[in-house]
C-alpha cells in the first residue's frame, strides 16, 4: 500500500494551482467512477466565512445523540489529511482512503484536476460505499463552485456568517462573497441562515427568492441567548431552555442555533429535544477555543497557566475570539502567539483584541507562505497592540512572566493549530 500522504503529493502535480474554482473538473471526474454523488445519504450542506466547521459539529452530534450514522466531510485537516473524511463515526483508514485515492487517480488519468477536487471525489466513493443516514458536507471555498456543489437536492442548507475572507478567489466585498456562498441554495431546499450583516443578508434573500427556497433566517424565525442554565433557543416551535455549548464562546451560540433550526426544518431524520441537549454537551471540534490540557508546551507553563488554541484567521474570527476573552477580563493577563497566512488580513484581525491582551508574539508558520514575524508584529502595533517576535510558541511560552499566572492564546491560522496540535502530543 503506498502511504496516503506519498499519493496526495502525487496528486499536487495533476493542476499547476493549488485553488481553481469549476465545477467541471469534479463532475467529469464523478461521472467516469459512476455517480457516487447519486448514492448519498441525505445531506446537509453547510457554507459560510466563519462557523461553518463548528455549526457542522453540532450537527453531527446533535444526529449521532440520536443514534444515527454520520458521513463528515470537512477542510482544512489540522494534523492528517484523514480528519477530513469521517465514514460513520470513525475517521478513514490509511489503507482505505489510498485505495480510493489510486481509483480516482487511475480513472482521471493525466487529467487536470486540483488536489481538492480529487480528494473530494475519493470522499464522495467513500460516502456512496458506506452506509449512513446522514451526510454533513462543508464547503472548502466559496460555495457556487467549490467540488462539494454537486448535491442536486440536499436535505438542507445551513449558511453561516459571511464576511471578508478568501477575497482574492471569492471577491473584494461582502456581496460579491456572498454571491458565491449563496451558490449553494437550492431551488425548494428549506435553508437555514445564520447572523449576517445586512449586505450580505440581502444577497442571500435575493437568491432564496429566485429559487423559491425557504429561508429560516437568524433575528427573524429563531434566535438563541446564554440564559443561566446555558442556552435559550426559540423558533417557531416554541422556546426551550438547553445546556451550554460545549464548544467555547458566546460566537457559538449562533452557530448552535443555526445547527437547532436546521434540524428542526427537516423531515428526514427524527432527533428529539433530548439528543439535541446532549449533542450540546458533547460537541467537539479542536482547534475552536480548544484548551490543552497536557504535552510539552503546557509543562512550559508556570504554575496556573493555561493554554487556549483557536484557528480563526479573518477579522470576522478576531471579534469573535475577543469577545470570548471579555468573559475573562480581569482575571489574569492573556498573551497571544500568532502565525497567520500572508494572504490574511493581519490588521484586521488583530484590531478587536486591543485593550484586551497584553502582548503579541508574532511567530512564523514552519512550511507555510506566512506573514514574517516582523512583519506580523508590525501589523499588529499598528493596531494599538504591544507585540514582539518569537522564534516559535515554546520561546513566546518561555517569555511571559511567571506572575500572575497567565493564559496564553494561540492563534491565527488553523495551519498554525495544527502545528501546534503536532508539537504538543
Amino acid at each position: 500500500m503506498v502511504a496516503p500522504d506519498l499519493l496526495l503529493e502525487r496528486l499536487k502535480r495533476l493542476h499547476p494551482k493549488s485553488i481553481d474554482l469549476s465545477l467541471g473538473r469534479i463532475e467529469r471526474l464523478l461521472a467516469r467512477l459512476g455517480h457516487p454523488e447519486h448514492r448519498f445519504p441525505p445531506a446537509i450542506h453547510v457554507a459560510g466565512t466563519n462557523g461553518k466547521g463548528s455549526t457542522v459539529a453540532f450537527l453531527r452530534a446533535f444526529a449521532e445523540a440520536a443514534g444515527y450514522r454520520v458521513h463528515v466531510y470537512t477542510s482544512p485537516h489540522l494534523v492528517r489529511f484523514n480528519e477530513r473524511i469521517r465514514l460513520a463515526g470513525r475517521l478513514i483508514e490509511d489503507a482505505q482512503f489510498s485505495a480510493l485515492l489510486e481509483e480516482c487517480e487511475r480513472v482521471n488519468g493525466e487529467e487536470p484536476i486540483t488536489l481538492f477536487e480529487i480528494t473530494t471525489a475519493a470522499a464522495f466513493l467513500a460516502f456512496a460505499r458506506e452506509p449512513a443516514d446522514l451526510l454533513l458536507l462543508e464547503t472548502g471555498l466559496g460555495g457556487r463552485l467549490d467540488a462539494t456543489n454537486i448535491v442536486a437536492r440536499p436535505l438542507g442548507v445551513a449558511i453561516t456568517p459571511i464576511s471578508l475572507d478568501h477575497m482574492q478567489y471569492l471577491g473584494d466585498t461582502v456581496a460579491k462573497i456572498a454571491f458565491e456562498k449563496a451558490g449553494i441554495l437550492k431551488a425548494g431546499v428549506p435553508a437555514t441562515i445564520g447572523p449576517q450583516v445586512a449586505e450580505a443578508m440581502a444577497v442571500l434573500q435575493a437568491r432564496a427568492d429566485d429559487l423559491r427556497a425557504p429561508l429560516a433566517v437568524w433575528g427573524q424565525d429563531f434566535r438563541a441567548e446564554a440564559s443561566p442554565s446555558g442556552m435559550r433557543f426559540e423558533s417557531a416551535q416554541g422556546q426551550r431552555d438547553l445546556p451550554p455549548p460545549g464548544l467555547i464562546g458566546p460566537h457559538q451560540i449562533p452557530n448552535a442555533a443555526t445547527a437547532i433550526a436546521c434540524v428542526e426544518r427537516q423531515q428526514a431524520l427524527r432527533i428529539p429535544a433530548d439528543a439535541v441537549a446532549r449533542g450540546l454537551r458533547a460537541v467537539e471540534w479542536p482547534a475552536r477555543m480548544q484548551r490543552l490540557a497536557a504535552g510539552p508546551l503546557v509543562d512550559l507553563l508556570p504554575a496556573g497557566g493555561e493554554i487556549w488554541l483557536d484557528g480563526g484567521h479573518n477579522p470576522g474570527a478576531g471579534e469573535a475570539i475577543a469577545a470570548t476573552l471579555d468573559q475573562w477580563r480581569g482575571t489574569r493577563p492573556v498573551h497571544m502567539v500568532v502565525g497567520m497566512l500572508e494572504n490574511k488580513d493581519a490588521r484586521g484581525y488583530f484590531a478587536p483584541f486591543r485593550g484586551r491582551v497584553a502582548r503579541v508574539f508574532a511567530v512564523p508558520i514552519p512550511g507555510e507562505p506566512c506573514h514574517p514575524p516582523e512583519a506580523l508584529a508590525a501589523f499588529a502595533r499598528d493596531v494599538g497592540l504591544d507585540a514582539e517576535t518569537a522564534a516559535d510558541a515554546a520561546s513566546a511560552i518561555r517569555a511571559v512572566p511567571a506572575e500572575p499566572s497567565p493564559r496564553m492564546l494561540l492563534a491565527g491560522s488553523l495551519y498554525f493549530a495544527g502545528k501546534i496540535l503536532a508539537e504538543n502530543r
